[in-house]
């Protein structure tokens, strides 16, 4: 029989935790079954290997994807420890002063893609910050509010959310749902050996207890040690340290200092001489973590650093211990080779930064479940364009983390060569520099990103932008163009008001929902 046209039935996942969960639940919904068509997923799971457990926060997208894979939020805030998330908050990323923050929401500007809000915003008095003239959601998040009321069904909201929740409990909800209600084989054993074809493909993973598992295509969630992809492989890391030079990150999980305090609904990213920490706000505790460069800062410095900013906090370690991560920040030559696709931690890692290891899952999930080879000779179709298509991913991620960056003004004492070599346009990639020479003329548009499925939209980047205070040489609109725009941010304020007067303090909805539940999806 043609080994080319041998049909793609049998998918085996290498790994659990988060990144592999969620791929197989994706797959197993639509494409898994009893059919004669439908896919056999199997997830082998090593059972000495423990999740990373710090990808806290996760995009808009992951609504969509638990609805898709049948999974309620109900379950996911009952059982995971979940809350909403409007977005982040920068604080100290511009000089490091007093009333140094600003925020990248998920909704929106109002009227984006109608009319210019950010040309217009430019023109006028900036009164307030860009993120608070154009839009409600920071508004809200200052005051703890939730995006969406207790009558809003399942995954729908008043203003766009994401999720904050417990990485290691998401991911034993995920191997629960997907194993009982999904039809995903799970075998938790020790993964020792490949077995390939004589061309060079994937035959089979051998395991210590369950023998060899064969499969047609074999998907690597092994996380950073990339067993299949890199090591069996050997398909390189791209390395992006001269380009975003964290590697390493200290964290720890510690209780409120207030069980009933106002729970945080946007991820808090502040900026320090060593690096920058991400504060995510549980309804039973916060994951705090310091992410820094091994080159500018040694271990202690970053413990110094993480302890400080708790006690600013008002918090304290207890008994808690910081875990030490450490990462070669990067992503693969190829994502996509032979009958192996990496996916999560073995396809890459940059930084936590804005939290797009999680979506760049549910993305490559999704790609490979909407474009599933029909067989062998289909594949290295998909795999070329897949390449292609997250090349384009991760180095417009890179761009947009870099920004952050570039920005900045801090001239810390002890930080100041971090700082300083962030800015050096040595160490910034052609794509953003160029793109920097286009919006000092104009704001970032929807032609500066063009495919379908951005990762990050135009109005990313001028919330960042203008957050921290980029100043253009803008062309001042046309005054019936204006006159829109302004009318448009003339809104704003009305809607803020009336928001603020119907949605539930964040931690409210969360109780209320844990106790009674919430209207089901439409």
């Amino acid at each position: 029989m043609n080994s080319e046209l041998t049909a793609v039935r049998r998918i085996v996942v290498l790994g659990g935790g988060s990144a592999g969960w969620l791929t197989a639940a994706t797959l197993a919904a639509e494409l898994g079954g009893e059919g004669a068509d439908a896919l056999q997923i199997t997830l082998i799971e090593s059972p000495d290997v423990p999740s990373i457990g710090v990808g806290e926060g996760t995009w808009p997208t992951m609504r969509a994807t638990l609805h898709r894979i049948g999974l309620t939020e109900v379950e996911l805030i009952r059982e995971c420890d979940a809350a909403f998330k409007q977005g982040s908050r920068f604080d100290g990323w511009l000089h490091g002063g007093e009333g140094d923050h600003y925020y990248h929401p998920f909704t929106l500007p109002h009227g984006h893609g109608d009319v210019d809000l950010a040309s217009a915003w430019l023109q006028g008095s900036r009164e307030q910050g860009f993120a608070e003239s154009v839009g409600p959601q920071p508004h809200l998040c200052n005051v703890h509010l939730a995006p969406k009321q207790t009558t809003t069904p399942e995954f729908g909201g008043v203003l766009n959310y994401g999720y904050h929740f417990d990485a290691v409990k998401l991911g034993h909800l995920l191997q629960r749902h997907a194993a009982a209600k999904l039809g995903v084989r799970h075998i938790v054993d020790h993964f020792t050996a490949v077995r390939s074809h004589e061309n060079g493909d994937l035959a089979a993973l051998t395991t210590r207890a369950h023998g060899d598992i064969e499969g047609d295509l074999f998907i690597d969630c092994s996380g950073l040690a990339s067993l299949l992809l890199g090591q069996h492989y050997g398909v390189g890391l791209r390395s992006e340290k001269g380009v975003l030079f964290n590697d390493s990150a200290l964290a720890v999980q510690v209780p409120h200092a207030d069980a009933q305090a106002p729970l945080a609904s946007a991820t808090i990213s502040t900026a320090h001489a060593e690096g920058w920490t991400w504060d995510i706000a549980l309804p039973t505790r916060r994951g705090i973590g310091l992410v820094f460069s091994s080159s500018h800062t040694d271990d202690a410095a970053a413990e110094r650093a993480l302890l400080n900013h708790l006690q600013r906090n008002g918090l304290s370690l207890g008994d808690a211990t910081p875990r030490r991560l450490r990462f070669s920040p990067g992503y693969r030559e190829q994502f996509w080779h032979r009958n192996c696709v990496a996916v999560g931690l073995a396809a890459g890692f940059i930084e936590p930064l804005e939290a797009s290891a999680l979506a760049l899952v549910e993305l490559s999930a999704a790609f490979i479940r909407d474009e599933m080879p029909a067989d062998r000779a289909n594949m290295d179709i998909v795999a070329k364009r897949f390449n292609e298509a997250f090349a384009y991913r991760w180095s417009r991620i890179i761009d947009f983390l870099k920004l952050h960056y570039v920005l900045s003004r801090r001239e810390d004492a002890d930080g100041a060569d971090y700082w300083r070599e962030h800015r050096s346009p040595a160490t910034q990639p052609d794509s953003l520099r160029e793109l920097l020479q286009l919006w000092r003329h104009r704001a970032p548009s929807r032609n500066d990103f063009y495919r379908v499925e951005e990762v990050f939209p135009a109005a990313s980047y001028q919330y960042v932008l203008y957050g921290m205070q980029f100043q253009p040489a803008s062309r001042a609109l046309r005054a019936d163009r204006l006159a829109a725009a302004q009318a448009g941010m003339k809104d704003v304020p009305t809607i803020t008001r009336r928001l603020l007067g119907a949605l539930p303090r964040h931690r409210d909805l969360i109780q209320h929902i844990r106790a009674h539940g919430m209207p089901p999806a439409a």
